[in-house]
């Protein structure tokens, strides 16, 4: 049956082509738009003809799937790491700032994709893991912004949600402008925002 050829094939797909293949669809998702983007258009990017790209996956939405879960995945394994560190509020904050950077080195489609596209596919059973993932990104940042609060490292006037919309939009909105190879290193582009964030960017009298 053909689903099974499909099956067969896709599984024995080199991971090297897949990563290939699935890094021009993202770039694609991301210029044009997940509804706009054709398996035809992904696959002229890729030089290749449609047909050929159903020998490494059945649909759009198993590409966009396995882009945005890889995403995830990997921001996840970053970011608990950071707090299960023990570290203070403050370099915490400094730490997740810095990891949330240096996905969107490695993953800068993705995350536009992610920025332009979640709401509306969060509400499809198979995505509905963006909505957990959102839950769980909001919870850390402003359990960390709580602490530092009530730990006095951050003012008591602060509005908690506030910040972290603010530091989470500050930070996120990079992909629409960063690209990987750059004038500077996620590492460095991080302690800049970290400074403006934390300390201001007017001189101190």
């Amino acid at each position: 049956m053909p689903a099974a050829k499909k099956k067969t094939t896709t599984a024995n797909a080199s991971p090297e082509r897949r990563r290939e293949l699935l890094n021009t669809a993202a770039e694609v998702f991301a210029a044009h738009g997940y509804n706009a983007t054709t398996v035809r258009r992904i696959a002229d990017e890729a030089g290749m003809l449609a047909g050929s790209l159903y020998y490494h996956f059945d649909s759009k939405e198993s590409m966009l799937d396995e882009i945005l879960s890889s995403f995830l995945t990997e921001l996840w394994d970053g970011y608990d790491a950071v707090l299960a560190a023990g570290l203070g509020p403050r370099e915490a904050i400094e730490a997740l700032v810095t990891e949330s950077f240096r996905e969107i080195d490695r993953h800068r489609a993705a995350v536009a994709i992610y920025q332009k596209e979640s709401k509306h596919l969060a509400t499809q059973p198979r995505f509905g893991y963006l909505t957990d993932s959102q839950q769980k990104f909001e919870k850390a940042w402003l359990g960390t912004l709580e602490r530092g609060v009530a730990d006095g490292i951050f003012r008591a006037d602060l509005d908690i949600r506030l910040t972290y919309r603010f530091v989470r939009d500050t930070v996120w909105v990079a992909a629409s402008w960063y690209r990987p190879g750059g004038q500077h290193s996620p590492e460095e582009i991080a302690r800049q925002y970290l400074s403006m964030v934390l300390d201001g960017i007017a001189v101190r009298v």
